[in-house]
């Protein structure tokens, strides 16, 4: 599957908006798109499933591993993959949009502001694109992408002044119908906020969709095959939690309980009953948007005692927050979770955690052995206030966790996280045969 990345000169620049254009012409002129988002963002591949039609695969060099993330690309159904960025195209130590581009060797096509700039948009993309020699990356900048630029006089000034070596790829003209609402943790999610058709389809038309067909080229092969793909099925049946409230969860994650398990699917938000299961998985989401739905649910009541009965539940993030003994938003509401952890958690204005994150496990837990490290993303508004007596199961080399020091709390046979992990980490492999024992 031939491919390439979107980056962006700065974050905010409307990647985005700008990938969700492309996988739209793309699609008009007949070619089928697989979608995907370089860093370990959910919110960026909601709207692309939403216009895609299919899920959007994750690429993070430091969640998967170079080979993990070729293997995860290669997973992907289509004729072309359009790769969204992160941040700026060469922001972030832990896996950038450029060392994405560079492990899957895919061309870039850069998102730059046209806002008030003709000739200074050619100089950007230029500097970007000799930016990879000056820092010995490995990474080509094939064009630009001009976003809010006006077509006449303002775009052919463009086309004019860049050099020879960089191709103009179109234009995404100023649009109000295409300003996707956010909130904390992002732009809302794309169920929630689907861009109007119309309004992608008259973008469509002043982007230059065979010649982005033409830029794009097969990643290589990875150079070793999965050491967890080839493990055998497990007699388990998981339990996923899946609703408004609990909707941060990779692709790769359901596929892999699909491949060694069996998976059902429960909403706690709308009280349904918690299936015969051998373990359950709530991964992160917007809790704390319906705190008084599960409160008011039987859901965690049940989840709490079944979990005190030695049933093993695995929760990040919005899982965790769900899993301790309260939440309280920011405007001061507290709500009884299902108090499962030993732990009260509070809803805070600003970003608590922000990083991808290194994990030591202390003990044998859900997710790994003792002594071994896994690897992670955190992003949270929330902090979590623990008894004195509380246990950890992961010594944090790398991040914030959830007192600075230390992550994982754990109580009976459950492990509750800050931590986003990506399947090709093998913990939930982890998660799947301890469920199953």
């Amino acid at each position: 599957m031939n491919g390439f990345v979107l980056g962006g000169v700065s974050s905010g620049v409307g990647k985005t908006v700008a990938t969700l254009s492309i996988v739209q012409a793309l699609e008009d002129t007949g070619y089928a798109v697989q979608p995907a988002k370089a860093g370990p963002d959910f919110i960026d591949p909601s709207h692309h499933e939403a216009i895609a039609g299919r899920p959007s695969r994750t690429l993070d060099r430091w969640l998967e591993g170079e080979d993990g993330l070729r293997r995860n690309y290669r997973r992907g159904e289509g004729d072309i993959c359009v790769v969204e960025g992160v941040m700026g195209l060469y922001d972030g130590d832990g896996s950038s949009t450029a060392m994405v581009a560079e492990a899957l060797d895919l061309p870039v096509v850069l998102v730059v502001d046209a806002k008030a700039g003709m000739e200074s948009v050619a100089a950007t993309a230029l500097g970007f694109k000799e930016y990879a020699d000056a820092i010995g990356r490995d990474v080509e900048v094939a064009g630009i992408v001009a976003q809010r630029a006006h077509g006449g006089r303002h775009e052919q000034g463009i086309r004019d002044a860049l050099p020879d070596d960089l191709e103009y790829f179109g234009r995404i003209p100023p649009n109000d119908d295409l300003e996707i609402p956010d909130r904390h943790l992002g732009l809302e999610m794309g169920a929630e906020a689907t861009l109007p058709e119309d309004a992608l389809r008259e973008v469509a038309e002043s982007l230059e969709a065979e010649r982005l067909a033409a830029v794009a080229r097969e990643p290589p092969a990875p150079e070793t095959p999965s050491p967890v793909h080839s493990a055998a099925a497990v007699d388990a049946t998981i339990a996923v939690a899946s609703d408004a409230a609990f909707c941060f969860r990779y692709p790769a994650t359901i596929e892999r309980f699909r491949e060694r398990a069996d998976l059902v699917a429960f909403s706690p938000v709308a009280g349904d009953p918690v299936p015969d299961c051998d373990g359950v998985y709530l991964p992160g989401g917007y809790p704390e948007l319906h705190a008084a739905e599960l409160e008011s649910s039987d859901t965690l009541d049940e989840l709490g005692r079944l979990a005190s009965e030695g049933l093993p539940v695995l929760g990040e993030c919005g899982g965790l927050m769900a899993m301790s003994r309260s939440l309280t938003t920011t405007d001061g509401d507290r709500r009884e979770m299902a108090g499962i952890l030993p732990a009260d958690v509070t809803m805070h204005d600003r970003y608590q955690a922000l990083d991808h994150v290194e994990l030591e496990a202390l003990e044998g837990t859900l997710t790994a052995a003792r002594g071994e490290t896994i690897r992670g993303h955190e992003f949270h508004y929330s902090s979590a206030d623990v008894d004195a007596d509380a246990r950890f199961a992961f010594e944090t080399v790398r991040g914030d966790g959830i007192d600075g020091d230390h992550d994982g709390l754990t109580e009976y046979e459950s492990l509750g996280t800050y931590v986003h992990v990506h399947a090709e980490s093998g913990a939930f492999d982890r998660f799947l045969e301890e469920s199953s024992r």
